[in-house]
């Protein structure tokens, strides 16, 4: 009887940490949904500017400094 009672026990753990998992999931996703604030589009901001492979691999050496690619 003891082992199906801490088998219960066990049970009921799993759910309690299954319904915090639920509650963290929930939370994360209202903290990244959109918050109301008026998409700006970006498009057409270069309109006219040449991009050179010289630029791209300074922005690439500045972003990513810190790491090896």
């Amino acid at each position: 009887m003891e082992k199906i009672k801490s088998t219960m026990q066990i049970l009921e753990k799993i759910e309690a940490i299954e319904k915090d998992v639920m509650d963290l999931k929930l939370i994360v996703l209202k903290k990244l949904a959109p918050s109301g604030m008026k998409v700006i589009s970006l498009k057409g901001i270069l309109k006219g500017v040449q991009v050179t492979d010289k630029d791209i691999a300074t922005a690439r050496k500045s972003l990513y400094s810190k790491i090896r690619l």
